[in-house]
């Protein structure tokens, strides 16, 4: 990843100082004047983000993606415009350490509720262990890989224990309406634990174990179900596999009986195509789900999770 991604640019924060106390006060803050119904403001990193914000806040929330359907939310550098709006929203939703533009700002903004997803459950080191191979072209170690995996939401059990943290912190910023945050809490960890059991059941009995991956977006999924994911980059989907990590990944999809490269929508599909030819594969879609566009299989992530868990049945060749 860019190291210019890892700190805010001066020149997004000398434009915040340039729109002058006049324009950052231009809404008071509180909810009725950011919204103009009396609604909780939340501003969310992106889509996994917005999704629990508008399931748990309902039709006491307006919730605002910082990222636009299509864009790749690793890439995102944020405005000054969000900026300001970050500052002036009642709460925001954001996952730490997939965004560090995302981060700095909201480090800096003043909003009174920030919520942490990273937090509210636990994160484990993937991505740069595969086989060892996990780094960019030149040799030097991804720098998103350095870090904890930040991709929780795909697995459901984690995700399911973000959603009662997002919950809880809701009721505490807007305790008038804490009883239906609870119910729509408590409803979409319902739908989340079945969705679980569905990729229990369904991954269960499978010919083989193993996965191809475009970035290594799955490893909370496969840890989750018993699987093993091989992902051609690391946790970043713009770095480029070494020339020994693709013979490993030829060599592997031989002996683990692997029939698929999976890729996905919001990022080139090139390399994994490539790789597919070159060993004999065939190619389809695992969607990490950070965003939804036309080209998704599915309107929500429910939809999408339902998608993924029968291309994986069918790469895996299920009993």
């Amino acid at each position: 990843m860019n190291i210019r991604r890892r700190l805010l640019s001066a020149a997004a924060l000398a434009a915040v100082t340039a729109l002058g106390a006049g324009t950052l006060t231009a809404c008071s803050g509180n909810s009725s004047a950011a919204t103009g119904d009396g609604r909780l403001d939340v501003i969310a990193s992106f889509y996994p983000m917005s999704f629990l914000a508008e399931r748990i806040g309902g039709d006491h929330v307006h919730v605002t993606s910082l990222t636009t359907p299509g864009q790749e939310p690793h890439d995102l550098e944020i405005s000054p415009k969000q900026i300001a709006a970050i500052d002036e929203s009642d709460a925001v939703l954001y996952l730490k350490n997939l965004q560090p533009s995302v981060d700095d700002a909201v480090a800096q903004s003043s909003v009174p509720t920030k919520i942490d997803a990273a937090s509210l459950t636990s994160l484990e080191t993937h991505g740069n262990e595969v086989g060892g191979h996990a780094a960019a072209h030149d040799g030097r170690p991804n720098e998103e890989s350095a870090g904890k995996d930040p991709h929780i939401w795909l697995d459901p059990v984690r995700y399911a224990q973000v959603a009662q943290g997002v919950g809880k912190a809701f009721e505490k910023a807007d305790p008038d309406h804490a009883a239906d945050y609870k119910k729509n809490t408590a409803a979409l960890v319902e739908q989340l634990n079945e969705l679980d059991q569905r990729f229990r059941d369904g991954l269960a009995h499978t010919g083989s174990k193993v996965f191809i991956t475009t970035h290594a977006a799955f490893g909370y999924l496969a840890e989750r179900y018993g699987l093993t994911e091989e992902a051609i980059n690391g946790l970043d989907p713009d770095s480029e596999p070494s020339a020994a990590r693709v013979r490993d990944l030829e060599h592997m999809a031989k002996a683990d009986h692997v029939s698929t490269v999976f890729y996905e929508t919001l990022v080139s599909d090139k390399t994994a195509k490539t790789i597919a030819h070159d060993a004999g594969l065939k190619t389809d879609v695992l969607d990490p789900i950070e965003g939804i566009t036309a080209k998704s299989r599915g309107k929500d992530y429910f939809s999408v999770q339902n998608a993924n868990l029968k291309a994986l049945q069918q790469a895996l060749g299920t009993k």
